[in-house]
């Protein structure tokens, strides 16, 4: 790896970190360590779900369908990204979760980049 040059495949990348590939939880010096961003690139197959809400959101996030069919739950709202290249944004403080309605490859992005929202065992968004 170049100083502050990496090159990689997301799909490939991603396995180590539940498919995010840039953000806080790199080591530092790593170019890919970030407190200010968090992007994933994530296959979630169908019927998959998020484990449990995200409450009390401290970041703004988006969420680009890519393909596939998926659905972000808000408390008084349902979103289906169907099409390719729909997307979702939400603010700090939106409570919120998710679910595969096929299998559906998503990039995610959050700012900034805060420990403690990774629920074991599941691909977080």
């Amino acid at each position: 790896m170049v100083e502050n040059v990496y090159v990689g495949n997301a799909h490939l990348d991603g396995v180590a970190d539940r498919g995010w590939l840039l953000g806080h939880f790199k080591p530092a010096g790593d170019v890919r360590h970030s407190e200010d961003v968090e992007i994933k690139w994530y296959v979630h197959p169908r019927g998959d779900r998020r484990a449990k809400w995200v409450t009390g959101e401290k970041r703004t996030a988006l969420l680009v369908l890519i393909s596939g069919r998926f659905r972000v739950e808000f408390p008084e709202r349902s979103v289906l990204l169907a099409n390719q290249g729909d997307y979702v944004v939400w603010g700090r403080g939106v409570d919120h979760s998710w679910y595969a309605e096929e299998e559906s490859v998503v990039l995610a992005v959050r700012w900034p980049s805060i420990p403690g929202y990774a629920v074991d065992g599941t691909a977080s968004a």
